[in-house]
């Protein structure tokens, strides 16, 4: 299990070149016009995790097995999306399957990139597409929302249920504030909610697209969405879409020193990332043998049953318990036998909530 993250803004942000170099592919066409992206393009990359790279170290792991984080290029909005204006319905549909949205702002100076509105405000691009995915879910609830308060008012259990917490949605719409400030009061009203798959009820993390210079601090543009970020609850990070496209093309081994002269620490990817899965509330555990090593992502609050059931589904359906070993205690005791000896393995039953780092192993009938 990874995450999916569709990738949006205006025409002309990075956005594909943000995608091409998070990938490491050509799949995405960037050029300098709108709506060169027509189809999504969808690519999946390894996870970097030092991590597994220790654990498959110490157990002589002959192969290892990065998560997935799963990217969905989708063509630029325009004003007017919400009505059908330039790729908007296709657009919109397509970003209904993506479990988080990855917006990219330009905030940097460049002449030679043309921009639809002739400048380059982030703040204002942000608002343009959010008034047009609210938009988008508020035509949706208005013909929902009238339709289940009659049903409700007729007895209807699970229309009541929909009614509240919809209804508190298209409240919220109407005052031109996005869906993800719905607060469901129970675990049924938090199901329907979820499954109306609003637009405006995912997270959102936004990506500050600056110019290399501006890489390592950011500049007076990215200040400004950062500052709306957390008014906001949501996450932003600073990324040179320039610069990661040029890491794409070099040799693993080359990549340290070229950062490190840019005086950054981790690549644009990684810090998407992090970003990302603090946005979804998931974190990694991870399964070691000989023959491989392996990372696996759940969301927070996941039994031993759910991660085993990530795995295959028969293992959660017939989960008897999981030997459980922190990572820090599997790299000082240096593996499975010694952190055994050490008295750090332990047994866990259903009721086990996994942490992030654990090397599990599950028995199952």
């Amino acid at each position: 299990m990874g995450f999916r993250c569709g990738i949006v803004g205006l025409p002309n942000v990075g956005k594909s070149t943000l995608f091409n170099a998070l990938t490491e592919t050509a799949a995405a066409q960037a050029a300098n016009y709108p709506f060169c992206t027509i189809e999504p393009n969808v690519g999946n990359v390894a996870v970097p995790d030092a991590r597994l790279d220790k654990l498959a170290e110490i157990a002589g792991s002959q192969k290892i097995i990065e998560t997935q984080l799963g990217f969905v290029d989708i063509a630029g909005l325009v004003r007017g999306a919400s009505k059908g204006e330039g790729l908007g319905n296709q657009f919109l549909g397509n970003i209904r399957e993506v479990d988080a949205i990855v917006h990219v702002l330009r905030c940097f100076e460049n002449d030679d990139i043309q921009h639809v509105d002739n400048k380059v405000d982030p703040i204002a691009d942000a608002e343009t597409v959010e008034t047009e995915l609210m938009l988008s879910d508020l035509e949706s609830l208005e013909k929902r929302v009238p339709n289940l308060q009659k049903k409700a008012a007729q007895g209807d259990k699970e229309s009541k249920v929909a009614a509240s917490v919809l209804g508190q949605a298209l409240d919220l719409l109407r005052d031109g504030k996005p869906a993800r400030l719905t607060e469901p009061k129970d675990a049924d009203e938090a199901r329907v909610f979820k499954q109306a798959q609003l637009i405006t009820s995912k997270p959102v993390l936004y990506v500050c697209n600056v110019n290399e210079e501006d890489a390592a601090n950011g500049n007076a543009f990215s200040a400004r969405v950062f500052e709306k970020a957390k008014a906001e609850g949501a996450e932003a990070v600073v990324v040179s879409a320039a610069i990661e496209a040029e890491i794409a093309t070099m040799p693993q081994e080359d990549r340290g020193e070229f950062l490190s002269e840019l005086g950054l620490e981790e690549t644009g990817l990684a810090r998407v990332i992090t970003a990302g899965y603090k946005l979804l509330h998931l974190l990694t555990f991870f399964t070691v043998g000989p023959k491989e090593a392996r990372a696996w992502t759940v969301d927070e609050g996941a039994t031993a049953p759910n991660a085993a059931g990530v795995i295959h589904s028969d293992f959660e359906k017939g989960f008897i318990r999981a030997e459980t070993i922190a990572y820090d205690d599997y790299v000082q005791f240096k593996g499975e036998a010694g952190a055994r000896d050490a008295g750090k393995l332990r047994a866990e039953g259903k009721a086990y909530v996994v942490k992030d780092g654990d090397v599990m192993h599950f028995l199952h009938s």
